[in-house]
């Protein structure tokens, strides 16, 4: 089984990930925690970390390529970032979560202990920020959701209750 879980951020994509991971024995391959890590390595905040990578094209290219020949190259594993369902050529299911702004603001806020106004503008322009990037290097409109399979409200449902809508897929996969 190979599979990517996509979503922008604060949509829980990294919790489903894990919750499948531990439940059918996958390895987790995270664009974000590559991104975080690199940041970090670099005493950097994420938002400034973000404008490095708009500036040099070089910090994206080297976690997507990472992302995409590990992902590529191994089985029983979860590809999760937002541009995995484009860039896991070979991937038996792709998933997008979504979740409404103010939603996944709270859960943002929350994760990383900062007040939701800053949060929310941290995550708007993450995103647009990821947009353009994505756009440039790859022609890729992150807004197009027509390469996955699954597209799942994180709003709606707990990680318990995506993971049951998945488990129903892979099953089907298997069978």
């Amino acid at each position: 089984m190979r599979m990517t879980i996509s979503g922008p951020p604060g949509s829980g994509t990294t919790s489903l990930a894990k919750y499948l991971a531990q439940k059918h024995e996958l390895r987790v391959i995270s664009a974000g925690e590559m991104f975080r890590s690199l940041a970090k390595e670099r005493e950097m905040s994420l938002a400034d970390f973000g404008k490095l990578a708009e500036s040099d094209a070089a910090v994206d290219k080297l976690i997507d390529a990472r992302q995409k020949e590990t992902a590529e190259g191994e089985d029983n594993i979860i590809a999760e970032g937002r541009l995995s369902g484009w860039m896991v050529s070979n991937a038996d299911l792709r998933i997008w979560l979504s979740a409404s702004l103010d939603c996944r603001t709270k859960r943002i806020s929350s994760r990383d202990s900062e007040d939701e106004t800053h949060a929310r503008e941290h995550t708007e322009e993450r995103q647009e920020c990821e947009r353009k990037r994505y756009l440039g290097y790859y022609n890729i409109d992150i807004n197009d959701l027509s390469v996955y399979d699954i597209v799942l409200s994180s709003e709606r449902w707990d990680v318990e209750g995506l993971g049951a809508i998945v488990d129903a897929a892979i099953a089907t996969l298997r069978s």
